[in-house]
This record gives C-alpha cells, structure tokens and sequence, in this order.
C-alpha cells in the first residue's frame, strides 16, 4: 500500500520556493545554450495547440533561470494572434497586460510595454512559476500579482503554467482563497492537462 505524502504546511510552502527556485536557478545554469534553446523549442511546440484556439495570448519576460514563453509568443503572433505582456506602473501596483514590444524597464527588473500601450484582455495566459501540482495549484515568486490580475479574468482566460520538467510536483501544495488554479501545465515534456475539480 502506497501512504500518500503529506500536504505541505504553510511554513513548508516557503522553504519548497526557497528549495525550488535553487534548483530551477542551478538547472538553468547547467544547460548548454544550444540544450536551453532545444528545450524551450520543445515547449513551444507542446504550447502550439493551444494558440490556435486563442484570441489574445499573454505570456511573460523570463528571468535568467524562468523556460521562456517567448518562442510561444513568436509563433501565436506567426499565426496572427494578439499578443500581450506584464505591465507595471509601480512594485506595488497591480499587473495589467498591454499588448505591444517590451521597450521600457519596468519596475521589477524586466523590460515591459509602455504604460502608454493599449490593455488587453488575454484568455490563453502562459503564467512563469516555482512550482505547481497536479491540482492546479501554483507556487509562484510569493508577491501576489498574477493571482490579484488573473482574478478578473476568470472565467474565460485558460491559465497555462510553464516550466522545467521537474517544476510539476507530485506533493500537494497548500492553496490559499486566493490563489487561481492553473488549468494545465506545459514544458518541454509536453502539456499536461489538469481536471477541474
């Protein structure tokens, strides 16, 4: 008889980003360019179908260590889909998607849209992450901005998580009121559609 894992406490919560964004950050480091750039080929390609039932599809700039979405966005706009990205007036403001180039730094660190550039109302989102599990449920970098702006869009936007393979747990993870459940998750091992429950 299998005993299932434990769902991990709040606190635990907390130490699993510290663990996996270390790991995501060694994982990163360790790919060869030409690998990296395989691998997030290969995501694209598990992403594919899902664009062509899209209208606006937003995704995000990566950080370093982050899969990127960007080969995803380049082939939704092949296929003359809208595009859109994050957007930031201020740390503490809420996200909004704008469509248009990522020329302007943003207050996080990022290039995003200008200010200036028409919002968009996405309803394929591709959403980084730390972690998420079979559930749907996501850890992400702990500040609360994409829950706050995806709250708005459900529930016609379809929320994708996307990562390194070893980003979907098998563990539970402890979901908060707030968090907004993924509705499946991509990597460069394909697209793993998760029930709603």
């Amino acid at each position: 008889m299998v005993v299932p894992s434990p769902s991990p406490s709040p606190a635990d919560k907390v130490a699993l980003r510290a663990e996996l964004r270390a790991r995501r950050r060694e994982f990163a480091a360790s790919l060869a360019p030409d690998t990296r750039k395989a691998l997030e080929a290969e995501l694209t390609a598990a992403l594919e179908p899902l664009l062509f039932g899209a209208s606006v599809v937003a995704a995000y700039q990566p950080m370093k260590d982050e899969i990127s979405p960007l080969g995803a966005l380049a082939r939704a706009q092949a296929m003359g889909k809208d595009i859109a990205l994050p957007a930031f007036a201020a740390r503490d403001s809420r996200m909004t998607f704008r469509s248009g180039e990522a020329s302007e730094p943003g207050p996080w660190g990022l290039l995003q849209p200008p200010l200036t550039a028409p919002p968009r109302q996405p309803d394929l989102v591709l959403l980084p992450l730390v972690a998420c599990d079979r559930a749907g449920n996501r850890i992400g970098m702990g500040q609360g901005h994409y829950d706050r702006a995806l709250e708005g869009l459900r529930p016609t936007a379809r929320l994708v998580g996307i990562g390194w393979d070893f980003q979907l747990l098998e563990v539970a993870i402890p979901a908060d009121p707030w968090d907004q459940r993924l509705d499946a998750f991509a990597s460069p091992a394909g697209l793993k559609e998760i029930a709603r429950q």
